[in-house]
């Protein structure tokens, strides 16, 4: 018998926040059978770039404040398949930065789970706020060709 906290915990996994936004994105490319029509067409939820941009400062921003939605579809994806198949040698959005982490030993040690559980919640936030990028820019292509909810 499930509890209420275990449905809770089922929702929060990371795991289940992952498939979330795979199928938001594979919903999307479905949808979406003419991206060219994306071009051009502004984001309407500019808070929520700045805030995928600020989670993105120890790197290039995925999202960048004066793009159009057609950017933001191919960004998608991209992430996706970064996702799925691993970022590929070539991509500067992957690139090690040497950071304490990857050094070990000493106090870094005693702090791994610490870092382990902020990285693992930072990575559940962005991918649910990507997520919900997904299914709006979903909606709004919907809205563009006329077929709106």
């Amino acid at each position: 018998m499930m509890h209420t906290s275990d449905s809770y915990n089922q929702r929060k996994s990371l795991f289940n926040t992952m498939n979330r936004f795979i199928g938001a994105i594979n919903n999307m490319d479905q949808t979406v059978m003419v991206p060219s029509l994306l071009r051009d067409v502004p984001l309407d939820d500019v808070a929520d770039v700045k805030t995928v941009t600020t989670a993105a400062a120890n790197g290039p921003p995925y999202f960048q404040q004066d793009t159009d939605m057609y950017s933001s579809y191919v960004l998608l994806k991209s992430i996706r398949n970064d996702m799925e198949w691993g970022v590929q040698q070539g991509d500067g959005r992957g690139k090690e930065r040497g950071g304490g982490a990857e050094r070990g030993g000493g106090a870094e040690d005693d702090d791994l789970e610490k870092q382990f559980h902020f990285h693992v919640n930072g990575l559940h936030a962005v991918l649910s706020k990507l997520t919900r990028k997904a299914d709006t820019l979903t909606n709004r292509y919907k809205e563009e060709i006329g077929c709106g909810n």
